[in-house]
């Protein structure tokens, strides 16, 4: 279970705060948050804004998809792409260009994904159910 503290953003206080209703991993704040319903409680609950927890939602998100780390997926959200629907509908060479412009701007990452690694986090983000409500 990937803990809380691995979500960009997300430090030790937040952490806590979130702990104390129950939800100490990507997984279950992914679960919990799924719906805006949920994350007005999880907002109401913690006093921590729900702007703030739907960003880590679309993090918790973009962690489904098999190889998108950390630096990645700031990486991603960089280049324009924050939520796995959004990948989903992105051309894989198009997304790697913006990815490797990106990065020469403003280096986030010390060694880019390459073409076919993106390739396959959209192949996997068209195949992956939705989790996120809006």
């Amino acid at each position: 279970m990937t803990k809380l503290v691995s979500v960009e953003g997300i430090g030790e206080t937040y952490a806590e705060k979130l702990e104390a209703m129950g939800v100490s991993t990507v997984a279950q704040l992914l679960e919990q948050g799924a719906k805006p319903s949920g994350r007005k409680m999880l907002a109401e609950k913690t006093a921590i804004s729900s702007k703030l927890i739907l960003k880590w939602i679309n993090r918790a998100d973009l962690a489904r998809i098999k190889g998108v780390s950390t630096q990645y997926a700031d990486l991603l959200e960089s280049a324009g792409v924050d939520t796995v629907p959004e990948l989903a509908q992105r051309n894989a060479e198009n997304l790697h260009t913006k990815m490797v412009e990106v990065n020469e701007a403003k280096p986030l990452v010390r060694q880019l994904p390459s073409l076919s690694a993106v390739e396959d986090w959209v192949a996997q983000a068209k195949l992956l159910p939705r989790a996120i409500e809006y």
